[in-house]
């Protein structure tokens, strides 16, 4: 009966909308709560899973973002300690204070192209036009590589961006040396090419720009529906089987995906990207990730069903990792935004890792081990099975071709006319 009454308060709310985040610093600035949770629906593209009831959200100290603290890095010789001056600062109101504001930073990085050898990965190369990730993920595996640049992995990795502007030319200049084998390129491995700056830059179309004229493999990982920006390069790409588009859809719940992904799409908007993608022709998947045992982890069939409907082919899923800072991170945030189960949390992610909060050998990381990893493990085959997501088609690397001439010649010429 209970969740047959959750089920009638939940349809009444439209939540297939990106999540803007000029339009959340404006609203912060105007003293005023966020809006379009309490629209009327209309029945998010008949993909069989209703929106998710905005309750009341417990917002961290900086509203529209993600960590709920700003940690040093494990790299720096000293730590600061807080102290309160007497002005009573350690209790003061945090929501006075003011958004933190997104800044970029040029990289100056004179190759793009970065490379694993882990047996855990299905690339052994990838692309990122960006450094740090303006979509605030609380639980990202990448935001303790914000501390090798000297930035804290917490609202540092959020606020603090960096931009690969020359991306496309170093990226054509590394296809072009001699002796390079074309292997299936992950574009977005390590923070997602889609976040919100990429509206402006376009710094991941000009890489895809450069796949179509190379005829290269390249996979795609992303929360935004601003992938169907490029759906014409993608429809291209995918007419030569060069290209799959994952999105990542961690949870069904708009409550718990504001908390965990401030500023990402709606779970709504990315499940209507997966059905406009697949009916454009480009081979689509989704990714359960990260599975948060008793967060979100009851979820994972419906995610996969959810995807499915939309046109997805293919699944995958993850389980938390909490490497190096993000275990204080996303501690903090755990205790902030649900203190009634952080400690049960906790004791299930260190039952998957071996008794600690992470575990980084080959084979475990993605996976974890013990009875509850193996459950989540098996339920996700089920599942997939079940749903026809166990589709398994390599990229074709046989067509890539260097073009023919000189980048940047022709216009270079015209330019002394």
């Amino acid at each position: 009966m209970r969740a047959q009454e959750h089920s009638r308060t939940y349809r009444d709310f439209d939540l297939a909308r990106e999540i803007d985040p000029d339009e959340i610093d404006a609203l912060e600035r105007a003293g005023q709560p966020e809006q379009g949770y309490g629209a009327k629906s209309r029945k998010a593209a008949g993909l069989g899973i209703p929106p998710v009831p905005p309750h009341a959200l417990k917002m961290p100290a900086q509203r529209g973002r993600g960590a709920t603290i700003n940690p040093g890095s494990r790299f720096d010789r000293n730590e600061a300690s807080v102290f309160d001056d007497g002005w009573d600062t350690l209790t003061a109101d945090f929501a006075e204070l003011p958004p933190l504001r997104t800044t970029l930073t040029r990289d100056a990085s004179r190759s793009v192209i970065s490379w694993n050898q882990s047996p855990d990965l299905g690339f052994d190369r990838a692309v990122n036009p960006y450094r740090g990730c303006e979509h605030g993920c609380v639980y990202c595996y990448a935001r303790p590589s914000h501390a090798y640049l000297g930035y804290s992995p917490g609202l540092d990795f959020e606020t603090k961006l960096l931009f690969k502007p020359d991306v496309a030319a170093l990226l054509e200049k590394e296809l072009r040396k001699p002796g390079y084998v074309a292997r299936p390129l992950a574009l977005g491995s390590n923070t997602d090419p889609y976040q919100p700056i990429e509206r402006t830059l376009k710094l991941t179309r000009e890489v895809l720009e450069v796949m179509d004229r190379f005829s290269h493999p390249v996979t795609i990982v992303t929360k935004s529906a601003g992938v169907l920006r490029d759906i014409d390069i993608l429809q291209e790409l995918a007419t030569r089987n060069l290209v799959r588009v994952y999105l990542s859809v961690t949870t069904l719940d708009a409550t718990l995906a504001r908390r965990m992904e401030p500023r990402a799409a709606t779970p709504m908007r990315r499940l209507q990207a997966i059905a406009e993608l697949s009916r454009a022709g480009i081979p689509t998947g989704v990714l359960a990730a990260p599975m948060i045992p008793a967060l979100n982890d009851a979820e994972m069939e419906r995610i996969l069903e959810a995807a499915a409907r939309a046109g997805a082919r293919q699944a995958g899923y993850v389980l938390l990792r909490l490497p190096h800072e993000l275990k204080q991170i996303f501690e903090d945030w755990l205790h902030a935004n649900y203190p009634d189960r952080a400690r049960h949390v906790l004791e299930l992610v260190r039952e998957t890792r071996a008794g600690g909060l992470n575990d980084s050998r080959f084979g475990k990381r993605f996976t974890g081990t013990g009875v509850y990893a193996d459950l989540l493990a098996r339920r996700f085959s089920l599942a997939a099975r079940q749903h026809g997501l166990e589709e398994r088609q390599d990229l074709d690397c046989s067509q890539f071709r260097a073009p023919v001439g000189i980048p940047g010649l022709a216009e270079s010429q015209m330019s002394l006319f």
